[in-house]
């Protein structure tokens, strides 16, 4: 048992470490529901996969969509005026096509539930290690890269690693994991505004994922929607409690 908690455990650090970063980014950006739109654009390819190719190429669909779904939404960034209502077009687009694929497939409510939040008991550690070197990679992207650059190829890089960052994520802990760690411990941060807001993002995600995968194992509960119960409710708590206040410079 404790082996299998150690191995959600540290997904969930994984999964936490890059998403922050993210987080904080598209809440300074306005651009909330960015996580939400690629991640269910990226369930729909994966939905393909499993109706049309019974699972194979389940990944590079995956990526296709999501990083078409990235660039899109940087191209709209410069094109549109709604840019929130656009993403939310694409998430509604995202979801009703899952479930219109899956519909046709004889496990489609199983794999439905998966795509939205998968148990993250039993990933296999593999699995983990290889997701922990891509995001590392992506990391270092962000920290050296990114900064030089300027205009739409910013843009479009950060968008194309979300993308990249997001696919699998959703496909080892499903859309309303990925979204919950990427937008609930950068906005309690910000909300509380003290130190740096990177820094405080993973030590309240860390601290979360821990009662959230204790509370899951010893009352028998889903550990991926506790995972989002608790981190969402953290979340809302800390809105109504605490006033708003302006993030600090990083």
């Amino acid at each position: 048992m404790i082996d299998i908690l150690l191995s959600a455990f540290f997904l969930s650090i994984v999964l936490l470490g890059i998403h922050s970063y993210f987080g904080l980014e598209i809440i300074r950006r306005g651009i909330i529901f960015t996580d939400l739109a690629i991640g269910q654009m990226s369930a729909l390819g994966a939905a393909l996969s499993i109706l049309f190719f019974d699972g194979l190429f389940i990944y590079p669909l995956s990526l296709m969509f999501a990083l078409l779904t990235g660039f899109a939404i940087a191209m709209a960034s410069k094109r549109t005026v709604s840019h929130e209502a656009f993403i939310g077009l694409l998430y509604a687009f995202g979801i009703s096509g899952v479930f219109i694929l899956l519909s046709k497939s004889a496990h489609g409510t199983e794999m439905f539930d998966k795509l939205m939040a998968s148990d993250i008991l039993f990933t296999p550690w593999p699995e983990i290690i290889e997701t922990a070197v891509i995001y590392t990679l992506l990391g270092l992207i962000l920290i050296f890269v990114y900064p030089r650059m300027k205009g739409f190829w910013k843009d479009t890089l950060f968008f194309v690693s979300f993308a990249a960052t997001v696919t699998s994520s959703v496909r080892l802990a499903g859309v309303l994991i990925v979204f919950a760690l990427l937008v609930a411990p950068a906005f309690v941060a910000i909300r509380i505004n003290k130190g740096k807001l990177l820094l405080s993002a993973w030590l309240i995600g860390t601290g979360v994922n821990i009662i959230s995968i204790l509370v899951s194992s010893n009352l028998d509960l889903p550990t991926g929607y506790t995972l989002v119960f608790f981190h969402a409710l953290l979340a809302l708590t800390v809105s109504i409690i605490f006033p708003v206040r302006r993030p600090s410079a990083e």
